[in-house]
């Protein structure tokens, strides 16, 4: 099972999803701009990805700047709190595979969590290519 947290609003989340269908998986979504967070959930999930509150942190298109957060003082329980406020302050897709979590930044670092791959070429959204007409990861960008 595949589950995607998901931000419809986010070119990178909209790749990553476009991958993972168009490699043949039927993930679980979760708009967690919706639904929201809860402590256990974020704790871990960071755990999983083995990343820090601050690496999960969406400092653009954000109000992190504007809640004082980009403060390097700011503890680890300080930043899960102000998540579990404003759900848009983790940053996005967040996947869960049976490979593994991660937050997936590039979107093709997602590739990492699946077996089968998209059938090549595949272009994100902007127009880069990521798999070439084989299916192979192009590294050489």
């Amino acid at each position: 099972m595949i589950v995607i947290h998901h931000n419809p609003e986010c070119g990178t989340s909209r790749n990553v999803l476009r991958i993972i269908h168009e490699a043949g998986y039927k993930p679980v979504i979760v708009d967690y701009l919706t639904v929201g967070w809860t402590k256990s959930q974020l704790l871990g999930l960071f755990a999983a990805a083995d990343i820090t509150p601050r690496e999960a942190l969406r400092v653009t298109k954000s109000p992190a700047e504007r809640l004082g957060l980009l403060n390097e003082s700011i503890s680890d329980e300080d930043l899960i709190s102000a998540m579990l406020t404003h759900p848009i302050l983790v940053n996005r897709p967040i996947v869960c595979s049976p490979k593994g979590v991660k937050l997936c930044r590039p979107s093709e670092s997602v590739l990492s969590l699946i077996d089968v791959w998209p059938q090549g070429p595949f272009f994100k959204e902007d127009g880069e290519q990521i798999l070439d007409k084989h299916g192979n990861l192009i590294t050489n960008k």
